[in-house]
């Protein structure tokens, strides 16, 4: 790609036009897994995508929810990714509506990413030829992205190349790398008995749970990037009952394919520690490692094209991470910038959205002309 890659002009962009566009965005809340709120918010995406660039914007039903899909035609080579969904229940937007203020423009999901949708949009909107490209917004990101991964993955294939419009790291770094991410649940049965009078005819599940959450904790490796942290718990019924029932739920971060390997078999083995106790284990590390090889030669154009951009590997993960297990070129981190994710406090910096926008443009174009 590197010896043919055309300069992009920066074309001026609309920043109003921008924050008009987000406004509508915001203001259709679209939480997770509320099928409702989600066709609503498909519909408003797919408007603004077709308002700004033409053609048509199709909605793909899933399980998950509506996703968008716009094609410019031709023959494919670079698909924009991302996701219309938020973590933000119904409401919030009562609470905590859409502001611009001291050079931010804040409302739940502007970072976490329609802000970065917006910026892509606008920043095709600038190119008179838009042949090759591909926008994929999916509605279940956020939940783990169960119906949409088939689909984002067959367009990854079919292009060659991926630009996730996910918020920017810390700084407006882009994000080179991610860990692999995954959840398991691992449930302990065991047997109930009175607490006072025959504490030692019952398993106590507790107890056991209290062993494996030192068993679990032991396998993360912070030095090499892997976490394994439990974050939830629960057991028992009432306080004299010794509880025949626990749960723990696990947060696993790792850097490799190995380590992956290594702690879904470690999670597998799981053994009790109290006669009597019985172990399940369901979950895996359903997002694979990013590694940095993956986005290495995208992310040179784009300090070609930004001089004096970083590139951050973080431990969150995205769609990103299944394209780029794939082998395509993956480049994550390119939406908005600012911070807060998932936070009451999430902004958008408003000064960086037109850069923003002719970055992606700008990547699209040395994709096309590589």
């Amino acid at each position: 790609m590197d010896k043919a890659v055309t300069p992009h002009k920066t074309v001026d962009v609309s920043v109003d036009a921008m924050l008009e566009d987000l406004r509508t965005l915001v203001e259709v809340e679209s939480p997770s897994r509320d099928r409702d709120a989600l066709t609503a918010s498909a519909h408003a995406v797919a408007a603004v995508i077709e308002s700004r660039l033409g053609g048509r914007a199709v909605l793909v039903e899933s399980d998950g929810g509506p996703h968008v899909h716009w094609s410019a035609g031709g023959d494919s080579r670079v698909l924009i990714l991302g996701h219309h969904d938020t973590v933000f229940p119904l409401g919030t937007l009562e609470r905590r509506p859409f502001r611009i203020a001291d050079g931010h423009a804040t409302g739940p999901g502007v970072f976490d990413m329609l802000g970065g949708l917006v910026q892509a949009v606008h920043g095709l909107a600038t190119l008179d030829d838009r042949s090759g490209v591909e926008i994929l917004v999916t509605a279940d990101e956020e939940v783990g992205s169960g119906s949409s991964r088939a689909l984002l993955e067959e367009r990854a294939l079919a292009c060659g190349a991926v630009l996730v419009v996910e918020g920017a790291a810390d700084g407006g770094a882009v994000k080179t790398g991610r860990k692999g991410c995954g959840t398991f649940r691992v449930s302990v049965a065991g047997r109930a008995s009175h607490a006072g009078l025959e504490p030692a005819a019952g398993v106590n599940a507790l107890i056991e749970a209290s062993h494996q959450v030192l068993d679990i904790a032991a396998l993360g490796r912070p030095a090499i990037g892997t976490t394994v942290t439990p974050t939830v718990a629960a057991a028992g019924t009432l306080d004299n009952v010794v509880p025949a029932e626990a749960t723990i739920v696990v947060d696993v971060r790792v850097e490799s394919a190995d380590e992956q390997q290594r702690v879904e078999s470690a999670f597998a083995a799981l053994a009790p520690h109290l006669d009597g106790a019985e172990i399940t284990v369901r979950g895996a590390v359903s997002r694979p490692p990013m590694p940095e090889a993956a986005s290495a030669e995208l992310f040179a154009v784009a300090q070609r094209l930004l001089p004096g951009l970083d590139g951050h590997a973080v431990g969150g993960g995205s769609d990103g991470n299944f394209t780029a297990a794939l082998g395509v070129p993956t480049l994550d981190g390119l939406g908005a910038v600012g911070g807060g994710a998932h936070a009451d406090h999430e902004y958008v910096v408003i000064e960086a959205m037109a850069e923003r926008a002719n970055l992606v443009a700008g990547l699209v174009n040395a994709v096309r002309n590589a």
